[in-house]
């Protein structure tokens, strides 16, 4: 059972959905960000997602890009995500998931990035711009290694794309709830309830929901039909006007939305 299955696992037998948090590294600094991942981990989160800066990031939203663009105007390089994985992951139990579009993966070499993920620390990649039929050298990479692999399914799918992706899939399905990029939406599309019914016609058993979350009552929506509820752009706007202390309380309110008897661990 990989280390994402246990956090699931853990969730379920308490009675709630998973949290599943995005931050770029790198940002505002690398150490900062490293802090505000730990800051994650610490405040309700169970799963870490964290992005590496990219040129072209082509399904972020304004405050995400803003983000990584300032990480990588100020020298963001490859080797500072295995840095940030390593500190982070020994300071927290909690999985880190690495979103990452596939450029950078290439460049560095597939097997070489699994072969360093795994010894940072790392659990897997979220991979939102390679479809898995061309992913022939990732998922080699990681059943390999034992890294787990998250494909994205979207509305516009076809049943039969589905289907790839969640054979092609493990940890869970990352759902979009909208087309688009990402960023706050005061209403989440119908589409993602509809959406998650058809990953679990075609065999899903974990989804979770992700683009325009960011309020407490969203997530709690998405739990009434998903495994889990992923945040990236309320958390890096926190993270943004308040520090690590605003990431902290933002963090906790929105666990709330997992379940009324959430734990939360504070170290």
């Amino acid at each position: 059972m990989s280390r994402i299955e246990r956090a699931f696992e853990k969730a379920e037998s308490e009675g709630r959905k998973v949290f599943v948090g995005y931050l770029p590294v790198g940002y505002p600094d690398l150490e900062t960000s490293i802090q505000a991942a730990i800051t994650l981990a610490r405040n309700g989160v169970d799963i870490i997602e964290l992005g590496p800066p990219y040129s072209d990031p082509v399904m972020d939203g304004a405050v995400i890009q803003e983000a990584t663009t300032a990480a990588l105007a100020a020298g963001f390089r490859t080797a500072d995500l295995f840095t940030a994985l390593r500190a982070i992951t020994a300071a927290t139990d909690v999985p880190v998931l690495v979103m990452t579009y596939w450029n950078p993966v290439v460049q560095y070499g597939v097997d070489r990035y699994a072969d360093d993920l795994l010894a940072a620390g790392g659990a897997g990649l979220i991979t939102p711009d390679i479809t898995p039929e061309v992913a022939d050298e990732w998922i080699a990479a990681s059943e390999r290694t034992g890294l787990d692999r998250v494909f994205l399914a979207a509305p516009t799918s076809s049943d039969e794309r589905l289907a790839l992706v969640v054979r092609s899939s493990t940890g869970f399905v990352y759902t979009v709830s909208t087309m688009g990029i990402t960023g706050e939406r005061a209403e989440l599309d119908r589409a993602a309830r509809t959406l998650v019914g058809r990953l679990r016609a075609q065999g899903a058993t974990r989804a979770c929901v992700g683009i325009g979350i960011s309020t407490p009552e969203q997530i709690a929506a998405v739990s009434e039909y998903a495994d889990g509820a992923i945040v990236g752009t309320a958390l890096v706007r926190a993270l943004r006007d308040g520090g690590l202390d605003a990431l902290a309380e933002v963090t906790r309110t929105l666990a709330d939305g997992t379940s009324s008897s959430r734990p939360v661990t504070e170290k």
